[in-house]
């Protein structure tokens, strides 16, 4: 191997070796990961399709040229926000100065809050990135020239803001107590944020709902997974087929074990394949 070959492999090498090992409680975080995603995956192609329907509808004998805002009814899923949000949530009111928004994120060890009025309505989110910018802009003295660009110029101005309302992102993107869990993973996702504030149909703060707490609501263990098998197994099948069938889960992947008809054993492993958190099916099934 010359030296330019062995370099190569090292190079390879390095790409195919982790960083650290993985620890015990993350050596399941890849299917973990992926599980969850195939999870928001469904909900956003639920959404997409609702939007689709929308925009084709007949509205009074003509058709919609506008998108609907609004989520689609929640489908069956994992649980409801309301289920897995924080109560009672932190927020800061509009009118906090910003050193005091500084200590309130530091003392709840959050990256963003909130903002709310005298009436709780939820009008936006502060987060450290507001602060960074505002402490930024004065420590560096910048200042936007005539035709600097309008992101630039817009980002000065927020910079100058002395409470929460000034410096805050608004409108704020919230989820109601009643959507899915996958729905508000979905919503997580598509605007990149850890948490999402809850409020009622009126806007006004219910809660607050962690990402980590929707991944760990949309991915069942697999005690769960077993239950829900033998639930389908119960459906479909005989009750002679039923004593037939041995059931296994481990990371998400179900093992079914023992005699059935062809028939049967097919209809059974499509019921299987079809429950959300399964990541793959062994049909280890022989033929009654």
């Amino acid at each position: 191997m010359n030296k330019h070959e062995n370099f190569s492999a090292e190079a390879e090498a390095r790409r195919d070796r982790p960083a650290r090992p993985w620890s015990p409680g993350e050596s399941q975080r890849p299917d973990m990961l992926l599980r969850y995603l195939g999870a928001v995956a469904t909900a956003a192609a639920r959404h997409a399709g609702s939007e689709a329907q929308a925009l084709t509808a007949p509205v009074g004998g003509t058709t919609r040229s506008q998108p609907s805002t609004a989520l689609p009814p929640p489908p069956p899923g994992p649980g409801l926000v309301r289920e897995v949000m924080d109560v009672p949530a932190a927020a800061l009111r509009d009118d906090l100065p910003y050193r005091d928004i500084a200590r309130l994120l530091a003392r709840e060890q959050v990256g963003a809050l909130p903002v709310v009025d005298d009436e709780d309505l939820v009008v936006g989110v502060v987060s450290e990135s507001d602060l960074l910018a505002k402490v930024a802009f004065e420590a560096s003295g910048h200042r936007p020239g005539p035709i600097g660009r309008l992101r630039e110029r817009r980002l000065y101005g927020k910079a100058r803001g002395e409470t929460a309302a000034d410096l805050m992102t608004s409108p704020a993107i919230t989820v109601l107590p009643g959507a899915t869990v996958a729905e508000a993973a979905w919503l997580a996702a598509l605007s990149r944020l850890k948490r999402l504030p809850v409020t009622d149909r009126d806007g006004r703060l219910v809660g607050v709902v962690r990402r980590d707490a929707l991944l760990q609501a949309l991915i069942r263990d697999d005690s769960g997974i077993r239950s829900e098998v033998e639930n389908r197994i119960e459906a479909c099948c005989s009750p002679g087929d039923q004593d037939a069938v041995e059931v296994t889960v481990h990371d998400g992947i179900v093992a079914l074990a023992g005699r059935m008809t062809p028939a049967g054993a097919a209809r059974l492993v499509a019921e299987v394949e079809a429950i959300a958190d399964v990541v793959e099916v062994k049909n280890l099934l022989t033929a009654a």
